[in-house]
């Protein structure tokens, strides 16, 4: 439900535009002399949605809209476990602005609905896309202005930064990090979200336009199109292997120490749901870990000459030491590997000892995708995943054709416009170097 406007102190998106000067869609604003502000919503502050049949409500008004709609999520990062959404922001024209409490509402599914096949515009696509299914929200088409942002060669692509370049005016962002599972939420807060999402479709038309003058609008919805499937990144191996500081600690029994301190903080992390971090820090658990490796017997005390290492250390000491304990006692058949076993091509540094063809055909190819990526303007690795090189290159063929590397690339999840691009600056780095 949107709240009545507020005579606002400060310029609203339609002020700004009419200070800076309308801007056609995808014109990017000449570099003003002082950017104008954005403080207040347009309608004034929504108030949230805690109740099913508000939420109804905001479905059938998001149905009743039109054109695409501009959806964000804010998230705990840092003081909760996960990254479950705690605030859904969503703005369509003729629907206005939204703003949703996914906790006193976790099934969202009726907005979906709403939204059908509807394009979505979201900023960084990839961090809010899981926790938005976990709400059942799940696009049919997007548009992500970040990534559009760095295909169109934009040095900056954070949302606050590129609503400076194409639209001329200041997002303040003084509220990204906070801890949005607090209820209920600042006005100050729900203000900065209600403004993240205004922008975006004007943000969207601008990046779009951008794209297509540099002939690059193909390529972008490639990209957008290989996102609906994103449903996050993929479950780490040993994850506590992950842990900071962890390439100080020796032998297996430091390794198992490490470990054994890392799964009873994730499992009291995930039970008191607040972040693994505000427990026992990385720098804790590798510090425990080098201090008692070597040792026959868990120790009577920890702790640390780091303050804000010893307030944790103290109140877990018994968790701590029981921990310890129990990866002391492991037998040695037990104890975690040194390393896992390679799933992939070795790191690069060690090709030339290993294939000195492969390793030449690498640096060839990082050669002439550098000066193709600097050429359009492209980041090198949206030209090309850097991991799928590595693995094509050290597995593939030995003289590959140009359309071996790009049916070898497309295997391995390469979009069409990067093969492309691509296989034929692979090829030619594969001919240069023959195999011996």
């Amino acid at each position: 439900m949107t709240a009545e406007p507020t005579e606002p102190t400060e310029p609203t998106t339609e002020q700004a535009a009419q200070a800076t000067g309308e801007l056609t869609p995808g014109e990017p604003s000449e570099t003003p002399a002082a950017l104008v502000p954005l403080t207040h919503p347009r309608d004034g502050v929504p108030d949230v949605v805690v109740d099913e049949r508000t939420l109804l409500q905001a479905a059938e008004a998001i149905a009743a809209g039109t054109g695409p709609v501009g959806i964000d999520a804010e998230r705990a990062s840092g003081y909760r476990y996960g990254q479950r959404a705690y605030l859904v922001q969503i703005r369509r024209e003729g629907s206005g602005t939204w703003l949703i409490d996914p906790i006193a509402c976790p099934d969202l599914s009726p907005v979906g609905d709403a939204i059908g096949d509807a394009e979505w515009i979201l900023h960084a696509a990839t961090q809010d896309l899981p926790c938005l299914t976990e709400v059942g929200l799940r696009p049919q088409s997007l548009f992500d202005t970040e990534l559009g942002g760095r295909l169109a060669g934009l040095p900056r692509v954070g949302l606050g930064a590129m609503v400076e370049h194409y639209l001329g005016l200041q997002l303040a962002k003084e509220h990204s990090a906070v801890d949005w599972s607090v209820r209920p939420l600042p006005e100050p807060w729900l203000r900065y979200a209600a403004l993240d999402v205004e922008v975006l479709v004007n943000l969207r038309d601008a990046v779009a336009a951008e794209l297509a003058a540099q002939g690059k609008a193909a390529w972008a919805r490639e990209e957008f199109d290989h996102l609906l499937d994103f449903t996050g990144p993929e479950p780490r191996v040993d994850p506590w292997r992950r842990t900071s500081g962890m390439h100080k600690v020796r032998g297996r029994r430091g390794l198992a120490i490490v470990r054994e301190l890392w799964l009873w903080r994730d499992a009291t992390a995930q039970q008191r749901d607040t972040s693994p971090g505000r427990i026992l820090p990385d720098a804790a658990i590798s510090e425990i870990a080098i201090a008692n490796q070597r040792a026959t017997a868990p120790p009577r005390t920890v702790s640390s000459s780091d303050p804000r290492l010893a307030r944790s250390i103290r109140r877990n000491q018994e968790a701590i030491i029981e921990a310890v304990a129990r990866a002391l006692a492991l037998s040695e058949a037990d104890l975690p590997a040194l390393t896992l076993p390679p799933t992939g091509p070795p790191p690069p540094k060690a090709w030339a000892d290993r294939d000195p063809v492969a390793a030449a055909r690498l640096t060839r190819s990082r050669e002439l995708l550098g000066a193709v990526s600097e050429e359009l303007a492209v980041p090198v690795e949206n030209l090309l995943t850097p991991d799928l090189l590595r693995r094509f290159l050290w597995e593939g063929p030995a003289a590959p054709t140009t359309s071996e590397v790009a049916d070898a690339l497309a295997a391995m999840g390469a979009r069409r416009w990067q093969t492309t691009i691509a296989a034929p600056l692979v090829s030619l780095a594969c001919s240069e170097n023959p195999p011996a």
